[in-house]
């Protein structure tokens, strides 16, 4: 890649230092200097390091920003969104399908002209389920009223991130403004990056938060109302406003970077032009691809061909007039989209140089369109030379061939299509009869016989051997333990997580039953659609010809926080009472994407974003009790199990299973070791999960048609430990039995007894 030694060795007015790090820690670093008061935030790959880093400094005293954990991106969003109305300086990061879950609280923001600064990590966004980069979400964007400023490289995502503020904060402008640079390209390559020595230069740049033309949801003695229902022509003029505020911010910006290159020595223009003077073919690209492309034009030069490239360092306002103006003299230029707006004839980026070309008078500069980078899909110099290729051959013939394709797309190998290597299992090996579930005709309450674990073995595993999970992972123990319970055919909908993950790259699978996938958030709706399409077409005569059995038993596996994000949705699915099972898989954290801290990680647990440090230590809240939250919502059976107790969970999933096909939702969680995340031995979980439940901190317990029963009870059995010899199993807790953490670990201890003696006390009684 061309490296502009001079950009990244600048002088300037102001004392600066050299680090090395990513684009995700840059953006960390800026926020951490200018002092946020509040982050609201969801982990989601790739924009999570943002929040990890700031959680870091943050342990360690490096800055006062408020870090809220939200229950998922909406959340995260409307977090933002209160701030922000409460007068503060609000900051986020997001990526794709995060992006999309929050999506409809962007326009409110900006069309409430409410500034904020966020940071999209650009990625894919489903489906199919791809975390890598491209600019698909970015696109999305595009409509949201939200000025929208690009970087190429980790010193653009620092400095843009402190012009970003400035720019939020303009009277003139007074928008949200959002900062996107390429997922896994930008945020995760390092680079050299000059900063700010001292952080109260960067107070200075950006000056103090401008007063408001009216007050703040925070004071009293000027109430206003935020976000009224607006008739037209309020409304009309309300967007009229907003639209001249945003037009108004590319010509903010442009003096803003012209303050910061003074004092920094680096400039960003509103384009950025690469041997355009004279050229006669160019490429026109975003992002961390417009540093390549200039190799590519250097080559080109070497050749006598006059080529030039072009990227706008901001595409909202889009910048129409100076993209004309830079392609007057062009023949053709290759508009390089890394993502698609399906059914337009070529993605967002190359309608809009085309109408830009239009609108200012230019008929005779001709256009290609070519798609490329989809899904991380990386950019070579020899990529470049196609885009510039397709350029050159126009400009020779005089018209363009082909106006739009895509770039690296691959035809299908019919000898390499998809075979099937695991035959289906039969239903007579899954339907053995060695559990047998009767139900009491008096109280209602089911009898469960299982045999000896050691005449289950014959039955067939529903997850075949090969899947990527990490060594000592205990998802998939403890889910095939739960399914020998399970008689008969299954349909599996696995939420996003590690469970899903590890188990289907594509063109391979491990399940050996059908599996759906669906993201965190609609799992549960999802799986109840298919259920009741399921009995609908059942009851239309239209599977008679596949001869279906009556016992099919749906099942939704959740984990790694899909209860927090997704939690809506169960609740919702429960309240219907559809004939199916969730089952949770509990880590005690967002494992898939990093040891982030879920609702269901315990108080002063060390996450990647509860980190211990000198002014924090771990987790500042206690965690989420889902059993009985789902229980609340007077669902036919719920439970609670561990693959250190086998019968236990054996009996209860057999139950389960009569439940979902006779009276409607069931919810089960199951404790599973993590070793990776944990920091314990991968031997150790067993050991583990079964110190957890003998401390009290996880009890084995069911609760059926109402009635609540401890189906282990380590008091009874003179087999209750200290809370305190579960914790020091595990890396991620020692810390609790240092001194200085003698408060939370009481506090932690306090609440695991509470919260046991009010389950004593339910199980003692029918009415509790």
């Amino acid at each position: 890649m061309a490296i502009e030694y001079e950009k990244e060795v600048t002088g300037g007015t102001v004392e600066q230092r050299m680090v090395y790090e990513s684009g995700n820690e840059m953006a960390a670093y800026a926020a951490h200097q200018i002092n946020y008061h509040i982050m609201g935030y969801f982990p989601i790959s790739p924009s999570t390091e943002v929040a990890q880093f700031l959680d870091l400094m943050k342990a360690n005293g490096q800055h006062d920003i408020k870090l809220i954990p939200a229950d998922g991106e909406h959340g995260s969003a409307g977090i933002c969104y209160g701030a922000s109305t409460a007068g503060g300086r609000v900051f986020n990061a997001t990526s794709a399908n995060g992006y999309m879950y929050m999506l409809e609280q962007m326009p409110v923001q900006s069309g409430t002209r409410f500034p904020m600064v966020m940071n999209l990590v650009c990625r894919s966004v489903s489906g199919p389920l791809n975390i890598h980069g491209d600019h698909s979400d970015l696109y999305f964007a595009l409509n949201t009223g939200w000025p929208i400023l690009l970087c190429r490289d980790p010193q653009a995502v620092y400095d843009m991130n402190i012009m970003a503020l400035k720019l939020a904060e303009d009277p003139e402008v007074r928008l949200p403004v959002l900062v996107a640079f390429d997922g896994y390209f930008t945020s995760h390559q390092k680079r050299r990056v000059q900063t700010f020595a001292k952080r109260e230069d960067v107070h200075r740049f950006v000056g103090e938060q401008p007063v408001r033309g009216f007050a703040d949801t925070l004071d009293r003695n000027n109430p206003i109302t935020v976000g009224p229902y607006m008739n037209e022509p309020d409304y009309i003029n309300n967007c009229y406003q907003q639209s001249m505020a945003m037009y108004k911010a590319e010509e903010v910006f442009d003096r803003i970077r012209t303050e910061y290159a003074a004092l920094t020595g680096r400039d960003y223009p509103i384009l950025d032009l690469y041997r355009m003077e004279d050229a006669e073919v160019a490429v026109f690209l975003l992002n961390s691809a417009a540093e390549i492309i200039k190799d590519v034009v250097d080559q080109l030069r070497e050749q006598g061909i006059k080529a030039g490239s072009i990227s706008p360092n901001i595409i909202r306002p889009f910048p129409a007039k100076e993209i004309a103006d830079a392609l007057a003299h062009i023949k053709v230029v290759t508009v390089g989209d890394r993502a698609d707006s399906y059914g337009g004839h070529g993605g967002n980026m190359v309608n809009e140089v085309k109408s830009a070309l239009f609108t200012h008078g230019n008929r005779d500069t001709m256009i290609i369109s070519r798609i490329y980078g989809l899904g991380g899909k990386d950019f070579y110099a020899e990529d470049g030379h196609a885009l510039f290729e397709c350029a050159i051959e126009a400009a020779q013939k005089g018209y363009v061939e082909k106006p739009f394709d895509y770039h690296g797309h691959t035809p299908g190998d019919p000898a390499k299509a998809p075979q099937r290597v695991i035959e289906p299992m039969k239903y007579e090996d899954l339907k053995t009869g060695l559990i047998t579930v009767k139900q009491d005709e008096e109280s209602g309450k089911l009898s469960v016989r299982v045999p000896p674990l050691r005449q289950l073995t014959k039955k067939p595993k529903r997850i075949a051997p090969g899947h990527g999970a990490c060594p000592g992972c205990g998802i998939f123990s403890g889910l095939e333990l739960f399914f020998k319970g399970i008689e008969g055919d299954i349909v599996a909908l696995f939420h996003t997580g590690c469970a899903m993950v590890v188990t289907t790259g594509y063109p391979y699978s491990a399940h050996k039953a059908t599996y759906i996938h669906n993201l965190f958030q609609n799992g549960a709706a999802t799986l109840s659609g298919v259920v009741e399409m399921f009995w609908e077409r059942k009851r239309r005569g239209e599977l008679d010809h596949l001869n279906l059995p009556d016992d099919f038993t749906f099942v939704m596996i959740t984990g790694d926080g899909g209860m927090d994000i997704g939690m809506g949705p169960a609740i919702g699915a429960a309240l219907r009472n559809h004939k199916m099972i969730i089952l949770e898989y509990d880590n005690e954290g967002y494992m898939n994407t990093g040891a982030q801290l879920s609702y269901s990680t315990p108080l002063g647990h060390r996450t990647s974003t509860s980190n211990v440090g000198k002014v924090q230590a771990g987790k500042m809240f206690h965690h989420k009790d889902t059993a009985q939250i789902m229980a609340a919502t007077n669902i036919p059976y719920v439970f609670t199990g561990s693959e250190a107790f086998p019968q236990d969970l054996l009996k209860k999933a057999a139950k389960a299973q009569w439940y979902a096909q006779n009276e409607g939702l069931v919810y089960g969680k199951i404790l599973i070791t993590c070793p990776l995340n944990w920091l314990s031995e991968d031997k150790l979980g067993t050991q583990i999960v079964n110190a957890a439940v003998d401390s009290c901190f996880f009890p084995l317990y069911e609760v059926e048609q109402g009635i609540t029963t401890i189906t282990y009870n380590p008091e009874d059995k003179n087999k209750k430990v200290p809370l305190l010899e579960w914790l020091v199993m595990m890396g991620k807790t020692k810390h609790m039995s240092k001194p200085e953490n003698a408060e939370a670990l009481q506090s932690f201890e306090h609440e695991v007894e509470r919260r046991w003696n009010v389950l004593k006390a339910k199980s003692e009684n029918p009415y509790l």
